[in-house]
């Protein structure tokens, strides 16, 4: 069973996206230097077709995106989830997973964006230059392109105001 610890309304983690992510727990991936480590247990309140109705539901007219933040350790029903919502609400769908590689015997069809890849600090996280991590993009035409350069080209540049 799918769970979740909290969600929110985010901008950077799905490229020009108005995005409600939702974080999932019981993470199998535990990756060293996680920024997350309170979703690696298995708590929270369970993500059913009911609850995430819910959550839509209440964001709808404000989202444009849906995110699963997690769920390697049930595919299956992140896949599920992701096509009621694109169904149920016709809003972009993407997934962050922790996993190099995505199950074989999980259709990824109702995705638009897919994060695969460990987390790895010495890599750095998707704006890294050497990151390991890669975002892909579901295209009109199905094919599906890799677009983790995006996140470097739109890395947000901290501005620090130096004292006279």
């Amino acid at each position: 069973m799918l769970k979740y610890a909290n969600f929110d309304i985010v901008f950077q983690e799905v490229p020009e996206e108005v995005t409600l992510a939702i974080n999932i727990t019981n993470c199998p991936n535990q990756c060293p230097g996680c920024h997350s480590k309170y979703l690696w247990e298995n708590t929270g309140k369970q993500l059913d077709t009911n609850e995430l109705n819910r959550l839509v539901e209440q964001y709808k007219t404000g989202i444009t995106c849906v995110c699963f933040m997690g769920g390697d350790n049930e595919p299956e029903s992140v896949a599920q989830l992701a096509h009621q919502v694109k169904k149920d609400y016709g809003v972009k769908v993407a997934w962050y997973s922790g996993k190099n590689d995505l199950p074989q015997n999980v259709s990824t069809d109702h995705f638009d964006y897919i994060k695969v890849g460990r987390y790895v600090a010495e890599l750095g996280p998707l704006d890294s230059a050497t990151t390991n991590q890669r975002m892909m993009k579901r295209l009109a035409d199905g094919r599906v392109k890799d677009i983790t350069e995006w996140f470097r080209r739109n890395k947000k540049v901290e501005v620090v105001e130096n004292e006279p």
